[in-house]
């Protein structure tokens, strides 16, 4: 069994911006955000690091992560936190399909 350290990264960055949200402009809403989509995320690198096959509720959060954040980039292009946020979602996407491609051609 493999850790999917990048995934347990990417948890943790998402619920350490929920916090720094909160502390810096007293947002509830980004810190529950935060904690709940890295708890998502924490949950689902556990599942892919049993089974890189499994790994629909990684690949949902960082999506759903992506979207939200990447509108909010594109309504005020400002790279912190949405920028960042939404570019780190997507880098992981993109390392869960180059991984499940790597995984299907070696069954081949």
């Amino acid at each position: 069994m493999s850790v999917d350290w990048l995934g347990f990264g990417y948890a943790l960055l998402v619920s350490a911006g929920g916090v720094v949200g909160y502390v810096k402009a007293g947002s509830v809403t980004s810190m529950v955000a935060g904690l709940v989509f890295g708890l998502l995320a924490a949950i689902g690198s556990n599942m892919t690091s049993h089974n890189p096959r499994n790994s629909w509720l990684l690949q949902g959060t960082a999506g759903t992560v992506a979207a939200v954040m990447g509108l909010r980039f594109l309504g005020s292009f400002k790279f912190m936190p949405a920028g960042l946020m939404t570019i780190a979602s997507l880098l992981l996407l993109l390392k869960i399909f180059v991984g499940r491609s790597r995984l299907s051609s070696n069954n081949t």
